[in-house]
């Protein structure tokens, strides 16, 4: 896998070719992203702010470069990470829903096999993941969540450099066309 040189935004059609992915790899890296943010933190308290699940959708997302299946990767990844949870059934469902498509749409306007892109995806999402979070449990869930600004920006990049060595892992299972 080579990334390309010097150009970010696409240029062809034959640039904006999906990714593939073997079926095995859609099912297990969702779902051990979803176990390791449930139960490595109970072992390792320092790693509670790894939102994996969040950065599998949005890589899903980008190298599918379909909205539908950003829309459909993201609403699957979070209804399980809801239901394996104690939040409330649906709110990361929805968050993630939004997340996995805008990522969609995004991976169809750009070359996303740039490292800084991704760094800066990665870095965006969280903090949209996490504001649009906060925005929905205030509207619908009546919650007095506090945004904490500061938090929220340096785990944002914390996830982001964490999203940069997991894209590099998870391109090495994408199918050769």
């Amino acid at each position: 896998m080579s990334y390309s040189s010097g150009r970010i935004l696409l240029s062809s059609q034959r640039e904006s070719q999906t990714s593939r992915f073997r079926a095995w790899v859609l099912l297990v890296v969702p779902l051990f992203a979803i176990l390791f943010q449930i139960y490595v933190p109970l072992f390792f308290p320092f790693a509670h702010f790894l939102e994996l699940p969040l950065l599998v959708v949005v890589y899903f997302a980008l190298m599918r470069r379909s909205q539908v299946q950003g829309l459909l990767i993201g609403a699957a990844v979070g209804l399980a990470q809801d239901s394996l949870s104690k939040n409330p059934l649906g709110m990361f469902g929805i968050v993630d829903t939004l997340v996995g498509y805008f990522a969609a749409s995004i991976g169809l306007r750009l070359d996303v096999d740039h490292a800084f892109l991704r760094l800066v995806l990665c870095f965006f999402f969280y903090v949209f993941h996490e504001v649009l979070y906060w925005v929905l449990a205030r509207a619908l869930l009546g919650q007095m969540l506090a945004l904490e600004w500061q938090r929220m920006l340096v785990q944002g990049l914390l996830n982001a450099v964490v999203g940069i060595s997991l894209f590099h892992f998870l391109d090495r299972l994408r199918e050769s066309v």
